[in-house]
């Protein structure tokens, strides 16, 4: 625009530039959502894993919502924010799978195969984000699904599988490869760099432990306060301030991404990236692939300040953008943090092994001259440790890593580390970044790696208590549409019992609020004499009424007759286990067929923070 390409005018227009794309892209992406589609922000992996365990969120996994993620999450990442795409894309995956249940009467009529779609989605959506098939089955299995049955994972393995395919027939990267950050490195790792990878695993814990507790406490200031009312107004505030503090340093100004693969990189002949500036010896006489350790020139010490620099930076920001109303994953930027903290450490490690190989720690194994230390190594580490110290994950985090960049020999430093980082985190406290954010949101939902071992009983824990007014039932055959109407109207339960009488308590089924209402909306439009003094029948044939009586109406199709029960004796161990396995909402307390009362999950939540010494009201659900 200037015909210059230097110059403080060239500067300033660019950097005047970066900043108006920044800031119309943010706009556009939180505009987007907030008038289209609500669902559309954030990671949606907390509420893809309580959907999975048997809570409803309508709308979340819609096709609305699927179209308007797409779209924001684009405008997201080109915005320059401290963000990801991988989390949401688990999220779009899950809506696409959604979406093909509700083709196939097999799927949409039964909640728990939709369930194993959903789950199969999620292992396709990571697949595709990272190219990392087997890593994605492996993310659903260990950090998504609540239940996971033989079947499911080689169901969920071939739509992984597919995905990876599919990505690879596209080509996104125009590299040929399935892997995001490809890297290939010419030397082994020795038994004494562990020191340095154990390190950057307690370093991945302790940011893991911050970045979820600042993230929560700003969150949560976010819900109680006026700032949560402009959610436009924080979005356009956070793209300036790091739109404005990114340009300066070259590291922070480009996308996350490209950051993270010249970080992971090995320093060959041909780089002329500035962390590859070291000073060469003009005698050596080697191959291109075998350059031997060398001292650092003034290109990576400034490089040094930079990276210092821009991992403040990240570390700072990261907080406040993960959790705006625009779609923001966690992965991506949690990788960066670890991979700035890792090549510094490699830097280091390579230098003083360089000045210093007389020390005994590096005298067995590294001699002058040779290539000792791979700092690009100890990015891909620090990586490893970062997610994990966020997420909390092992097994499905060391084997995205090594998919990720194709580093399958350096798979002992990534378990090394991983195992840090979770250990180190896990004694600050045991939830992760999605568990925490279920917490945060009053989702019900229980944890199955949480222990219940207290000897109460259904009758402890079941409602009605003994001060509160009786259980609000149906009878089959002695209930009015009127009747109905009221119930549904003065309750906001999302069932109701049946019962052969109220006198008797003798349980026949479950039927849910929404089937009912829609049953009675559908008979008054479609059936004629259908009125509100109508007899509402839940049995097998109504009986045969006088010609003056209205016309019944019938509602045995949308019974559940065999509702999940548990007698009043029933340990709350096993009750506790039984809503983690089957996902229940809810499950109906009888004595001898007799119904006595109901325990949904809220009250299971309940009752384990009252059991664990905390306040049950403390707990508060959406």
């Amino acid at each position: 625009m200037t015909g210059h390409t230097e110059g403080a005018g060239v500067y300033l227009l660019n950097y005047f530039l970066y900043i108006l794309w920044a800031l119309l892209f943010s706009f556009l992406a939180v505009s987007l959502v907030r008038v289209f589609a609500p669902y559309a922000c954030g990671s949606g992996i907390p509420e893809i894993k309580t959907i999975l365990s048997g809570f409803i969120i309508r709308g979340y996994l819609g096709k609305w919502t699927l179209l308007i993620k797409t779209v924001t999450l684009v405008l997201a990442v080109s915005s320059g924010l401290s963000l990801g795409k991988e989390g949401p894309l688990v999220h779009v995956a899950c809506c696409c799978g959604n979406l093909f249940c509700s083709l196939f009467s097999k799927y949409s009529k039964n909640e728990g195969k939709r369930r194993e779609v959903l789950s199969a989605a999620a292992a396709a959506g990571v697949s595709v984000a990272f190219g990392a098939p087997i890593g994605g089955v492996l993310f659903s299995l260990e950090e998504v699904s609540y239940y996971f049955p033989l079947k499911t994972l080689w169901r969920s393995f071939f739509a992984a599988l597919v995905a990876a395919f599919t990505l690879r027939s596209i080509n996104p990267f125009g590299n040929s490869r399935l892997v995001l950050f490809y890297v290939e490195y010419h030397t082994p790792w020795y038994m004494a760099e562990l020191v340095p990878f154990i390190l950057l695993g307690v370093f991945g814990g302790l940011w893991g432990t911050l970045f979820i507790r600042a993230n929560i406490a700003w969150c949560r200031r976010r819900k109680t306060t006026q700032l949560g009312k402009y959610p436009v107004l924080e979005v356009i505030a956070v793209t300036g301030i790091t739109a404005i503090l990114a340009f300066p340093n070259p590291y922070t100004r480009r996308s996350t991404s490209e950051l993270i693969s010249e970080l992971f990189n090995d320093c060959g002949a041909l780089e002329s990236s500035q962390l590859c500036d070291y000073i060469n010896n003009p005698n050596m006489s080697r191959p291109v692939d075998d350059i031997p350790d060398r001292p650092a020139g003034p290109g990576v010490y400034r490089a040094l300040w930079q990276l210092a620099l821009a991992l403040i930076f990240k570390i700072v920001i990261t907080i406040f953008t993960f959790g705006m109303k625009i779609p923001s994953g966690l992965f991506i930027p949690s990788m960066a943090v670890g991979a700035i903290a890792g090549r510094i450490v490699g830097i280091t490690v390579e230098q003083m092994a360089y000045h210093h190989h007389d020390w005994i720690i590096f005298r067995n194994w590294c001699r002058p001259g040779a290539d000792c230390v791979t700092p690009g190594l100890y990015a891909m580490v620090g990586a490893a440790a970062c997610l994990g110290g966020v997420t909390r994950m092992t097994v499905s985090l060391v084997v995205i890593m090594f998919e990720l960049t194709g580093g399958l020999e350096y798979i002992v430093p990534l378990m090394a580390a991983a195992v840090t980082s979770k250990w180190v985190a896990d004694a600050f406290g045991k939830e992760g970044i999605y568990e925490s954010h279920i917490q945060l949101n009053g989702y019900p939902y229980l944890d199955v790696r949480d222990e219940f071992t207290h000897r109460t009983l259904a009758t402890d824990v079941m409602r009605p208590r003994r001060s509160d007014p009786p259980l609000a039932v149906l009878t089959q055959d002695a209930t009015t549409v009127e009747d109905v109407e009221t119930l549904i109207k003065d309750t906001d339960y999302n069932g109701f019992p049946v019962v052969v009488s109220r006198e008797s308590e003798r349980l026949i089924g479950f039927v849910q609020r929404r089937d009912l209402t829609l049953a009675i909306k559908n008979a008054r439009q479609k059936q004629d004499g259908v009125v509100s003094s109508s007899v509402v029948y839940f049995t097998e044939d109504a009986p045969q009424l006088p010609a003056s009586n209205p016309q019944p109406l019938k509602l045995r199709r949308i019974l559940n007759l065999s509702p999940f029960t548990v007698t009043d004796h029933t340990p709350m161990e096993t009750v506790v286990d039984i809503f983690r396995k089957l996902g229940l909402r809810q499950c109906l307390v009888t004595r001898s067929g007799r119904l006595l009362g109901i325990i949904t999950k809220k009250d299971v939540l309940r009752h384990m923070a009252q059991m664990m010494n905390q306040d049950p009201e403390s707990i508060m659900f959406n």
